[in-house]
Parts: C-alpha cells; sequence; structure tokens
C-alpha cells in the first residue's frame, strides 16, 4: 500500500484527485498507477484502470488471474467493473469512498451474481490514505492548484 501512496502523492502534484493503485502478481510489481482524469483530459483514467491497462499491455493478456490490486481508496464502479472484468484474485483497499465507492459505502454493489468475485479487504493504511484525501480537497476548497507532498504533509501552491 506504501506503494500506492506514493503513486496518490504524485497525482495530488499535479492537481489530480490523489488515488493511487499497484497490481502485484506473485510478489511482483506488474504496474502502477495514478489518478490522472485531468491531465489527459480522459474520464476512465482512474488509478486503478492506468494500473490494469498497464500491467495487462505488460503480460499480453486482458485477464490478470492471481493477481492482487492495491489502491488507497475504494474503487468507484467503472473501477470495480474493470476489476472484475480483469479477473483480478484480490482487491486491498485503503479509505472508503462514501460518495462513490462501489464496495462497502455509497453505491455498494451486490458481487454475488458477478461472474468473477475478487477477494476484497478494505482498511489497510486507512487514516492515511483518508488524510490524503482530505487534505486536498480541503486545500483545493481554499484556492490552491497544486499540491506538494513533502514527509507525508500536503500543501498546496
Amino acid at each position: 500500500m506504501q506503494l500506492a501512496l506514493a503513486e496518490a502523492r504524485k497525482a495530488a502534484s499535479r492537481g489530480e484527485v490523489p488515488v493511487g493503485a499497484v497490481l502485484v502478481q506473485e510478489g511482483r510489481v506488474l504496474a502502477r498507477g495514478r489518478n490522472r482524469p485531468i491531465c489527459s483530459s480522459d474520464p476512465t483514467a482512474h488509478a486503478e484502470i492506468v494500473a490494469i491497462r498497464k500491467a495487462a499491455k505488460k503480460v499480453g493478456n486482458y485477464r490478470l488471474p492471481g493477481s492482487t490490486l492495491y489502491v488507497t481508496v475504494e474503487p468507484c464502479p467503472m473501477c470495480l467493473g474493470a476489476i472484475i472484468q480483469a479477473r483480478i484474485r484480490r482487491l486491498v483497499f485503503g479509505a472508503e469512498d462514501t460518495k462513490a465507492g462501489a464496495v462497502v459505502s455509497r453505491l455498494k454493489f451486490s458481487l454475488n451474481q458477478a461472474n468473477h468475485r475478487p477477494e476484497i479487504s478494505g482498511g489497510l493504511c486507512r487514516e492515511e490514505c483518508g488524510r490524503l484525501l482530505k487534505d486536498f480537497f480541503r486545500l483545493k476548497r481554499q484556492g490552491k492548484k497544486k499540491c506538494r507532498v513533502v514527509e507525508n504533509r500536503s500543501t498546496f501552491k
């Protein structure tokens, strides 16, 4: 999760919502991703999707069985759908997303009838992941444009 948090900090430093993801298979990092919908003008460029695309390209297959996706924030419906389609074995997320989370929060989906059901764990590094998001939005409301992270503290310009 620390690698995913590092990706989230990079996203924040570019003015993107600080979400990071790391996809691991057999103990090795296949791909990393961070939110980039603003800089790429792509509404689908969420951290999870970026990491899944990179990993699939790397292994030459759109299916990623046996992999684990670590993400700093609970996935939205689009990302949860991609996780299911990629056959990711396990999803581990940090903070809940009370506005758009599709796993345990606002838009919770039942996976009972899905053709693939990943193992799901939430709350890993919850406080740190949540604090990064809260700091980002608090400083955005104050009119700051870009985030600078120094020693796990977020500051904006």
